[in-house]
């Protein structure tokens, strides 16, 4: 007798087990808006792929694509003197501007 309520109550437990995995799957997924900032990814995507497919074509033509832009030369010395210079011109309006709150 023991034996039996073991197995009917193995074979409840299973049967249970059963339904509740196939009402996990079984559950549609919930209706929801979709998100509106989709598209904008979506297109942000697609131009960086395409950006990486004409960087590919400069790479493979012997050219990358930092070498299509070049950078202006920067003496760095004329412009470090002319940082001191607006420097020391805003210093001197501010001691002139301090100077007559004084008086």
């Amino acid at each position: 007798m023991r034996k039996k309520a073991t197995l009917i109550g193995g074979a409840i437990a299973g049967a249970v087990g059963a339904v509740l995995l196939r009402r996990r799957h079984a559950q549609p997924a919930l209706e929801t808006e979709p998100d509106p900032r989709t598209e904008e990814l979506r297109r942000k995507l697609a131009e960086a792929r395409e950006a990486a497919e004409h960087e590919d074509e400069f790479e493979a033509a012997g050219m990358g694509a930092e070498t299509i832009v070049a950078e202006p030369e920067v003496d760095v010395d004329e412009a470090r003197r002319r940082v001191h210079e607006a420097g020391r011109a805003k210093a001197d309006d501010i001691r002139r501007s301090g100077e007559g709150e004084d008086a």
